[in-house]
């Protein structure tokens, strides 16, 4: 068991989250200088008090996702002002094919992942740019990216019925359905943009598979799943509850996270702590002796989960300790070149639970670059005050300025998170 760092008591304990995000919201309203100001609801996290353990939002903050309005208008005014690094990440943005206004959706009424007939990359790739054409609109102001992004989810939300294939459906369902929601969530305000018809799909297409898996793990051994499997369908259920305004489906993915049974819940997915000879706190990931590309998406996927908490006022980034943080300065000091403790980990595979095991750390896929990394970087650095020394080496000396869907290549692999996070979370 590892002890606390000294590198970590750099932040001032007496905010509260609630006041973090009133302070976030404070400071992007004074920046704006005649901006449009932060949603009313920006920093609201609970009624009555502090949070309780897994209680839905009294309030709901719109957007509240992946992003509020203290990002989206910081992002506005420092790149109208030319100013680095979001000007950087602004430039990633209008460079990419996907976000232009004149992308044309290509709606199926069946997704397939997994089999035969596989034609899910033409989901992923109406996602990414659904959501680069509402970020367009919302940082740049212009008019015809948001048409493009409400024709998009508008045409997917009135063709999809519904999203199989092998095991590897419930990748497709988690997986696309957060990040399906967290472009509609971007849109939610636009007038041709029809939100309920968008809701009710995501509630009877992709919530069902979620849901199955969670609770079924398709009738495998809990622990035959790597963690990404769980954590994209609890991301799914998160952002659906959150679009939906649905307490019921946000309680359940805030509880997953807690305690679920499978491999995504957080002492599942981070299950041994180590400290390294400088002092820093490491969280050994769950994935980390299989191979590192799996191990960043994971940086990923828990990280727009905390994210999207975070916004609706649950601090999950600092449950158990901060033990999400340990586990990605873990994975950053391993994907930077350096060494890592490694204890050995068992697991059961299949229906029977069939016994096996990673003895050493996988160096397969190392120092693959996915944008995950500023979200992180810029939570526990810029807003907690923390010292996050190798997420910090790994963002700015491997990944800065982040890209999204399309700059990482053209398998699945390239749109398993949404980027861009240089333009949106730098501070």
């Amino acid at each position: 068991m590892s002890r606390t760092s000294p590198h970590q008591h750099l932040h001032n304990s007496a905010l509260s989250r609630r006041g973090l995000l009133k302070t976030a919201g404070g400071l992007t309203a004074a920046l704006a200088l005649g901006a449009a100001t932060a949603s009313p609801t920006l920093g609201y996290a609970r009624a009555g008090g502090p949070p309780s353990a897994s209680a839905a939002p009294a309030t709901w903050t719109h957007p509240g996702m992946l992003h509020n309005w203290g990002d989206i208008n910081r992002a506005r005014v420092r790149v109208a002002a030319g100013n680095d690094p979001w000007l950087s990440g602004w430039n990633r943005l209008v460079a990419n094919s996907h976000s232009q206004s004149t992308w044309t959706p290509n709606p199926q009424a069946t997704i397939i992942r997994g089999g035969t007939g596989q034609n899910y990359s033409i989901l992923y790739n109406d996602i990414a740019a659904a959501y680069q054409n509402a970020l367009r609109w919302h940082v740049g102001g212009t008019e015809a990216n948001a048409a493009c992004a409400a024709r998009i989810l508008n045409a997917w939300a009135t063709t999809l019925t519904s999203v199989t294939g092998n095991a590897d459906r419930f990748l497709a369902a988690g997986l696309y359905g957060w990040q399906f929601a967290n472009a509609a969530e971007l849109m939610r305000d636009y007038d041709a943009f029809d939100l309920a018809a968008f809701q009710d799909m995501m509630a009877r297409v992709f919530y069902p598979l979620n849901n199955q898996f969670l609770t079924g793990h398709n009738d495998a051994c809990i622990t035959n799943y790597w963690a990404n499997w769980d954590l994209c369908n609890m991301a799914s259920v998160l952002a659906i509850g959150i679009l939906n305004e649905d307490a019921a489906k946000y309680d359940q993915a805030v509880t997953y996270f807690k305690s679920g049974a499978g491999n995504g819940s957080i002492t599942h997915a981070v299950p041994f702590l180590h400290t390294d000879a400088d002092g820093y706190a490491l969280g050994q990931w769950q994935e980390s002796g299989r191979d590192q590309g799996h191990t960043v998406m994971g940086m990923g996927q828990m990280g727009a989960i905390c994210e999207m908490a975070w916004n609706q006022g649950e601090d999950l980034y600092s449950y158990d300790g901060r033990r999400f943080m340990k586990a990605a300065q873990y994975v950053a000091k391993y994907n930077i070149g350096q060494d890592v403790p490694f204890t050995t980990y068992s697991w059961g595979t299949g229906q029977n639970c069939a016994y096996r095991e990673h003895t050493v750390i996988s160096s397969a896929s190392r120092g693959q670059v996915r944008p995950v990394w500023a979200m992180l970087h810029f939570h526990y650095n810029r807003r907690l005050f923390l010292d996050d020394r190798y997420i910090s080496q790994m963002y700015y000396n491997l990944v800065a300025p982040e890209g999204g869907g399309g700059d990482y290549g053209s398998n699945s692999g390239g749109y398993d998170q949404l980027g861009f996070g240089t333009l949106m979370y730098a501070k």
